[in-house]
């Protein structure tokens, strides 16, 4: 009964982001770069073209696995020693999830050589994207807490091919979400966020997650992400409510399905982007599973090679304060590996 959420800890030295009027709800932007016109997807999420960029020009492309209209144009800008900009407006003391994504297909009829080029948030490195398939969606997703009434998301320093972007998203947080003692300084770069016991692979996201946060499927099948599966992982579901009183809120869909380990362990490694590093990591739990008077689930959660940090005894309908609601465990600055 687990979902967990990985942030890598990364230095904060300036802030950024992107406003249009067209938002479907107070701090969402959606930005369909290339794009011509304004549309609402089949999400209810609303898209508003960057045509207000003087830099820059757009490309059509076409994939037979990607359909979305966002996915169908972009902007690519010269190989050349500039940074070109997006300024977005935002309301200082606010955290925000800021999500980039990238789909090459092949505009530029070189894909014999991908384009590797920076992302950063203002004067401060974001990531590095390293294009390596023509029709598979690259992205680059971070939470922030703004200083400022406007941020700049920029692309520079293309190694190979030239800069380009597909689609930018500004999402408001509320409240406490994602607070750490550190976020004047730094920000979270998100490397992992997974609903266990997931019904297909498809991800959950608005309107199940009020703030559009991606939840990836478990069932998703790519390189060293949640291999070596323990025997005998069974998934469990139910349409009850669950009850959430924790700053994050997982959306109800992710809480209502999980994982149970029949044979006496759950086990998964995955390769976590950005790591080794300092992180926020947590763990989301809920008994959804009717147990008779006399039955308990206790087990320990453990991280391989770190006892100090390895939880001792959990027991979720003990720790959260019932059935059906959620216990919340984890570390707001934690060391991990890349191999975790």
């Amino acid at each position: 009964m687990v979902r967990i959420s990985l942030l890598l800890l990364c230095l904060l030295v300036s802030t950024c982001l992107f406003h249009t009027s067209s938002a479907q709800a107070p701090g969402f932007v959606s930005l369909d770069c290339g794009g011509a016109e304004p549309f609402t997807d089949e999400l209810g999420l609303k898209w508003s073209p960057d045509n207000h960029l003087i830099y820059g020009e757009t490309a059509k492309i076409s994939s037979l696995n990607e359909t979305r209209a966002q996915y169908t144009t972009l902007r690519h800008f010269p190989a050349d020693s500039r940074k070109y900009c997006y300024t977005l407006n935002v309301t200082s003391r606010n955290r925000y999830l800021l999500r980039a994504t990238f789909l090459y297909g092949d505009f530029d009829n070189s894909s014999n050589v991908y384009p590797k080029f920076d992302i950063s948030l203002g004067a401060t490195h974001w990531a590095t994207i390293a294009i390596s398939e023509t029709y598979t969606i690259e992205t680059a997703e971070l939470v922030f807490l703004a200083s400022t009434p406007s941020v700049s998301v920029c692309l520079s320093n293309a190694t190979t091919g030239k800069p380009f972007i597909s689609t930018l998203e500004l999402r408001q947080l509320n409240g406490p979400m994602y607070s750490t003692n550190f976020e004047d300084r730094f920000y979270l770069s998100v490397a992992a966020r997974i609903n266990f016991g997931a019904e297909s692979e498809a991800s959950v996201r608005y309107p199940d997650d009020p703030y559009d946060r991606i939840w990836e499927s478990d069932l998703l099948k790519k390189p060293n992400y949640l291999v070596d599966v323990a025997a005998g992982t069974v998934r469990v579901s139910t349409t009850l409510p669950i009850e959430s009183s924790v700053h994050e809120k997982p959306p109800q869909k992710v809480m209502q399905t999980a994982v149970v380990g029949t044979n006496g362990s759950l086990t998964y490694r995955i390769n976590l982007e950005g790591f080794p590093g300092s992180g926020w990591a947590f763990t989301y739990f809920s008994e959804i599973e009717d147990l008779a008077d006399d039955e308990s689930r206790k087990f320990r959660l453990v991280l391989p090679n770190q006892p100090d940090i390895s939880k001792s005894i959990v027991n979720i309908k003990e720790n959260a304060l019932g059935p059906h609601r959620v216990y919340e465990p984890g570390y707001p600055n934690i060391t991990l590996p890349y191999v975790l």
